[in-house]
C-alpha cells in the first residue's frame, strides 16, 4: 500500500485490507494460470483430438472474472487505476490531495452503488438457483459473489481512502 493513514483503528483496518489484498492477488495469479492452461487444453484437445469441451470457456470467465475483481481493492490500494496525471502534474500538492480525496469520494459512491446491486445479484441468484445457459449449466451466484466480495473490498479500500482524509499527509 503506498498510502497509510493515521490514526490507530484506521490504520490497523488499512493494514488488515494489505494482508487481504495480499493473499487474493497471489489467488488471483493462479486463477490467470488456470485460464490459460484451461483454453490452451480446450484448443487441444479440440483441434488434435477432436473432442470439443463445453465447459472450458465458461470456467474460463468464472477465474477472469474473479480475478478482476479481486484485485480491484488492492490496485486501488496502490493508486494504480488509470488517473489524469496532466492535471495532477498542475496543481499544487495541498490542491491535488483535495482532488484526490474528491476523487476517492466519488468512486466510493459509485462503488458502493456497484457492491449493493452485486449483493442483491448474488442473493437473487442464489434464492432462485439461477444457472447459466449453457450445456454445463452452472450456477451463477459463483461470478456474482466474485464480483459482490471484490467490489466490497474496493468499497472499503475507497472508505479508508477517503477516510484518512485530504489534509493529513501520508506517509510513504
Amino acid at each position: 500500500m503506498s498510502e497509510m493513514p493515521r490514526g490507530r483503528y484506521l490504520s490497523i483496518a488499512a493494514q488488515g485490507l494489505v494482508h487481504v489484498h495480499r493473499v487474493l492477488v497471489m489467488l488471483s495469479m493462479v486463477a490467470m494460470l488456470v485460464a490459460c492452461l484451461v483454453l490452451t487444453s480446450g484448443v487441444v484437445m479440440r483441434y488434435f483430438f477432436n473432442m470439443p469441451t463445453d465447459w472450458q470457456d465458461e470456467l474460463t470467465q468464472f477465474l477472469l472474472v474473479g480475478a478482476v475483481f479481486a484485485c480491484g481493492g488492492a490496485v486501488q490500494a496502490q493508486r494504480g487505476h488509470i488517473g489524469i496525471e496532466a492535471v495532477a502534474s498542475l496543481l499544487p500538492p495541498a490542491a491535488n490531495r483535495w482532488r484526490r480525496w474528491a476523487c476517492d469520494l466519488v468512486s466510493l459512491a459509485f462503488c458502493t452503488f456497484f457492491c449493493w446491486k452485486s449483493w442483491t445479484l448474488l442473493q437473487e441468484a442464489w434464492v432462485e438457483g439461477m444457472t447459466t445457459e449453457s450445456t454445463w449449466a452452472s450456477p451463477l451466484w459463483i461470478p456474482y459473489g466474485l464480483m459482490a466480495g471484490g467490489m466490497t473490498l474496493l468499497s472499503l479500500q475507497l472508505l479508508i481512502q477517503v477516510l484518512a482524509g485530504p489534509g493529513r499527509r501520508r506517509e510513504g
